[in-house]
């Protein structure tokens, strides 16, 4: 299922996702790097697919022809992920 990386709302119809789409609950654009699943932060130009150009503003639409929307599962993945190793981070280091 695909979910809007701003409400995380559900959204209906196929993975294909028009350039000037819009989330149809909060108005965001939807063709966006971080609604995509090559999508990280950490990869080089943000993003893991290589071939792909800049994008200076990850939150609005763009004309990247390697957008593919991002599995709800993957990114609830990662979150858990993020969560759980800012708690250890926090543990290790908390004040006595």
């Amino acid at each position: 299922m695909r979910l809007c990386h701003v409400c995380g709302k559900g959204l209906e119809g196929s993975d294909r996702v028009g350039r000037s789409e819009i989330c149809p609950q909060c108005r965001t654009d939807l063709h966006c790097c971080l609604n995509c699943g090559f999508y990280d932060e950490y990869a080089q130009n943000q993003c893991r697919e290589s071939s792909a150009e800049w994008v200076s503003d990850r939150k609005k639409n763009n004309f990247c022809d390697y957008f593919s929307f991002r599995d709800s599962a993957e990114a609830g993945r990662r979150e858990k992920e993020q969560l759980e190793a800012r708690a250890k981070l926090e543990a290790l280091f908390k004040k006595k």
